[in-house]
């Protein structure tokens, strides 16, 4: 997937909630639109970026998308700046992501 998207990531979108997440779209917009019109809330959708070459390290999730900018949840940058949050986003990523 990221040979064709962006050379050494592939975008993704987290439902912390339903616990479910969403890969290889142009944009985190689109993941996200895609959730909300499936079931999904705003508030428990969440942009990642996945570095296949770096599977299995620290490296291989990185909080940064704009649709994480939610100053209402306190959320005030791309990042995910809430630890509970991003060890639900790292949980299910480590549940349903495999490097095969």
């Amino acid at each position: 997937m990221s040979s064709k998207m962006y050379g050494q990531l592939v975008k993704a979108v987290v439902d912390i909630n339903l616990m479910i997440l969403v890969v290889d779209a142009e944009l985190h917009a689109d993941q996200e639109k895609y959730l909300l019109e499936n079931g999904s809330q705003q508030s428990d959708l969440w942009g990642i970026n996945l570095y296949p070459d770096d599977y299995d390290t620290e490296d291989f999730v990185e909080f940064d998308s704009m649709i994480n900018i939610r100053p209402r949840q306190g959320n005030r940058s791309r990042d995910v700046e809430d630890s509970e949050i991003r060890k639900k986003i790292i949980t299910i990523v480590s549940e349903k992501v495999t490097n095969e």
